[in-house]
Formats: structure tokens, C-alpha cells, sequence
């Protein structure tokens, strides 16, 4: 039986990614206003992530990492269980995008976002599941996809390949971990007004075009994914295994 119990994170800890602004911090923030204690893992300062955590009576512990190599994963579980006492929830957010024709695009621009994408994703997920696995516990993990792991876009040949990625290895692990008690699912983000689509949102005409595909008529916020990450989260989401679920506005559905 489902009721409001059932989406109460109190007691659990979470570990999330790319926690300093946007859909990362938007997520960290929900919860732990679900009750959930919050380690965030950046490669900048999370000081108003720690502010907006603590202010929800949460505790908060900042990790600094360069998750364009797998070398800080294993110590980002392993200070988050010794500093909060377990770890119950991951959150894959951190990502980066270049764009360019891809009659141009450069090496370097697509080794750099598929290691932080999708290579640092995948080993992250690892070393969460040696742990829950190891632990005998069960565990949530939220990897971030994109509408790109669905569509093709254009001029980000390196994001659409590790999108596609990160769905790919959702299911993946979903299928390996199901029957071990971990949960893995992803969001799909739509347009979300974050630093990633500042450039969109300036240039009138695109954004005017992506409004006009957008049935419910708005970019969205980084709270709007807050919500659907409390419930892949929570006990609510219990036989919920290898789902991409999107939260785009209607956009896949146009």
C-alpha cells in the first residue's frame, strides 16, 4: 500500500552529483526536504547548496571532485558512509556539454564530456553497488539522462552519444541489480533553465522555436525534477526498475 509514508526519505542518505546549481542542486534539495541527509560531490564550492540543505534541518557534507576521472569514485562512497553513516541513494547528475557541427567537433571536447557523462557514471554506479551489494542493503540509484537519449539532436554529437549512454547503462544495471535490491532508474530532463541552456534561452528565436514544441508552455525549473526524483528515491518506486522517465513538459509526446 502506497501513502505519504512511503515517500519519507528520513534516515536515508544520498549522495548526488554536480549538487552546486541547477537540476543537481534542484534535486538535493528535494531531498532533503523528503528527509534525507545530503552529500554532494562538485569540482566548485556548494556553499548555497549546503545553505539550502541545512536550512531543511538535514545534514550536509561537501565532497570536492574532478569526475572527469573515475580516480575520486570509490572515495566519494566511502567518505559519504563514513561521514553520514551509510549511503542509501545515488545520484548520477554531473555532465557537461560542448556544441559544434560535427564535421568540426575535436577529440578533446568529445573525450571530455564522455568521461564525465557516462564513464564516471557507470564506475560511480559500481562502486555504489559493491557497496549496497557488499552491505547486503538496498539502494536507489538516479542516473540523469536527457530528451537526447531518445532524439538525435543536433551539434552535441559527444552529450547525444553519452545520453543515449546513460540509458543504455540504466537498464543495464537494472537488469543485473533488480533481483540484489538496488534499484536503477533515470530522468530525462526537457529544457531546463540552467547555466547548460543559457545560450538557448538567449537567442529568442530557438528558444521561441523550443516553446512552441513545449505543449505545457514553459522552460523548465530545476524543482520540477525535484519531485520525480523524491519518488525513484523512496519506497514508493520499489518495483520500479530500469525506467527512463521523462519530465520534459509534454515534449516527447508533441
Amino acid at each position: 500500500m502506497t501513502n505519504a509514508h512511503s515517500f519519507d526519505l528520513s534516515g536515508k542518505v544520498a549522495l548526488v552529483t554536480g549538487a552546486n546549481t541547477g537540476i543537481g542542486q534542484g534535486i538535493a534539495l528535494a531531498l532533503a526536504q523528503a528527509g534525507a541527509d545530503i552529500a554532494a560531490a562538485d569540482i566548485v564550492p556548494l556553499d548555497e547548496t549546503k545553505g539550502l540543505v541545512e536550512a531543511t534541518g538535514r545534514r550536509f557534507h561537501a565532497i570536492k571532485a574532478d569526475l572527469t576521472s573515475i580516480a575520486p569514485l570509490q572515495g566519494l562512497v566511502d567518505e559519504t558512509v563514513a561521514t553520514l553513516g551509510g549511503l542509501d541513494i545515488l545520484v548520477n547528475n554531473a555532465g557537461l556539454i560542448r556544441r559544434a557541427d560535427s564535421v568540426d567537433f575535436t577529440e578533446a571536447d568529445w573525450d571530455l564530456v564522455m568521461n564525465i557523462n557516462i564513464k564516471s557514471v557507470f564506475f560511480l554506479c559500481q562502486a555504489f553497488g559493491r557497496y549496497a551489494i557488499g552491505a547486503g542493503r538496498k539502494g536507489k540509484i538516479i542516473n540523469i539522462a536527457s530528451m537526447l537519449s531518445f532524439q538525435g539532436g543536433i551539434r552535441v554529437p559527444s552529450y547525444t552519444a553519452s545520453k543515449s549512454g546513460v540509458a543504455g547503462v540504466t537498464r543495464l544495471l537494472a537488469c543485473e541489480w533488480a533481483g540484489k535490491g538496488i534499484n536503477v532508474n533515470a530522468i530525462a530532463p526537457g529544457y531546463v533553465a540552467t547555466n547548460n541552456t543559457a545560450a538557448l534561452r538567449a537567442d529568442e528565436s530557438r528558444s521561441a522555436e523550443i516553446l512552441g514544441r513545449i505543449p505545457a508552455g514553459r522552460w523548465s525549473v530545476p524543482s520540477d525534477i525535484g519531485g520525480p526524483a523524491v519518488f525513484l528515491a523512496s519506497e514508493a518506486s520499489d518495483y520500479v526498475h530500469g525506467t527512463i522517465l521523462p519530465v520534459d513538459g509534454g515534449w516527447l509526446a508533441r
